[in-house]
């Protein structure tokens, strides 16, 4: 009995383990922009490899501050890694890898009903969505004499979003400057509920998530820094007329997980089997000369981040290719 009881403690020990080896898993977190992208390729890497893969979603900030921690493999991100968080990361002890994966256009939105709304320039959007327009701005004919005495709801991402730091730094001119009463949420469903709601809200959100739910809202042209009435889409991003709101939105990968061979193999299946998926969810890939870069980025150990910490707009996938990273 002595024997048996051992032998079975002993099965129990090695199936544990087993099961602890089996759970062994990749951990992505941050951008909800980012996340149809990634979520796609992990849906396919996983069918291919039989590896696990989880995709969380708190925003770009938010993700940082998990990856800055070490408890993440891969950080989605919307927006470059500002300054305040290379610092932490730097602290922590942990390196990484900046790697452009597509581009997006930013979309505005209104409700599907909304029979009003013309293009708006970035002056409207200013207006709208300036820190000095809080409780201040609140009806739509504030923003144009066109427009319908009606009242102005805004819904939008939230503060830990790097969609809310793309917005204002393109719009407003400084990241993170923008009113706070509005409705906010890292979640872009949040958003599109509530717009679907309210025949006079106006709100921004990742070109997907419209695409997604274009039976409940209607995308804004806007005016481009040429005074051109420009709409959101692949072939207005890639001629580079959608401006100033498309953008390119990256995964940041942790060197010390680089070492484990399942995140290796999930960064190359990344960068060797996205484009048509990057298409599918409705999000502009990148040049193949782009992800070929990215790989060579990580052969030759180029960690870091080719923005300096600083919140860019209007680059193009070429300029940030020519560009050295640097912790």
């Amino acid at each position: 009995m002595k024997k048996i009881s051992c032998l079975t403690l002993g099965l129990l020990a090695a199936t544990t383990l087993a099961t602890t080896a089996q759970a062994e898993i990749i951990k992505i977190d941050g951008s909800s922009t980012v996340f149809p992208v990634t979520e796609a390729v992990a849906e396919e890497f996983q069918i291919a490899t039989k590896e696990r893969v989880t995709v969380g979603v708190s925003g770009t900030g938010g993700g940082f501050k998990k990856f800055c921690r070490g408890e993440t493999d891969i950080s989605n991100a919307s927006r470059p890694i500002l300054k305040a968080e290379m610092d932490i990361c730097a602290k922590s002890g942990v390196k990484y890898f900046e790697l452009p994966v597509a581009f997006d256009a930013l979309t505005v939105v209104v409700n599907k009903n909304n029979n009003f709304v013309k293009p708006l320039t970035v002056d409207h959007l200013k207006t709208a969505w300036g820190p000095e327009s809080q409780g201040k701005v609140t009806s739509w004919n504030q923003l144009s004499s066109s427009f319908p005495n009606a009242p102005l709801k805004l819904y939008g991402p939230g503060a830990d979003s790097g969609t809310f730091d793309y917005f204002t730094e393109a719009v407003v001119g400084k990241a993170k400057s923008s009113r706070g009463d509005y409705t906010a949420s890292e979640d872009d469903h949040v958003i599109v509920q509530g717009l679907s709601r309210d025949k006079n809200g106006l709100g921004y959100l990742g070109y997907a998530y419209y695409i997604e739910n274009k039976n409940k809202l209607k995308a804004v042209p806007v005016v481009n820094k040429q005074g051109k009435v420009v709409a959101p889409s692949e072939a207005n991003v890639l001629n580079g007329s959608y401006n100033p709101l498309s953008r390119p939105i990256f995964i940041y990968v942790n060197q010390a997980s680089l070492q484990k061979p399942e995140v290796k193999k999930f960064v190359e299946f990344y960068m060797q089997k996205s484009t048509p998926l990057i298409k599918e969810v409705k999000y502009v890939p990148l040049p193949a000369k782009a992800y070929k870069h990215n790989l060579e980025v990580i052969q030759k150990g180029k960690l870091g981040t080719v923005f300096g910490g600083e919140a860019q707009v209007g680059l193009t996938i070429e300029e940030l290719m020519k560009r050295e990273a640097k912790l």
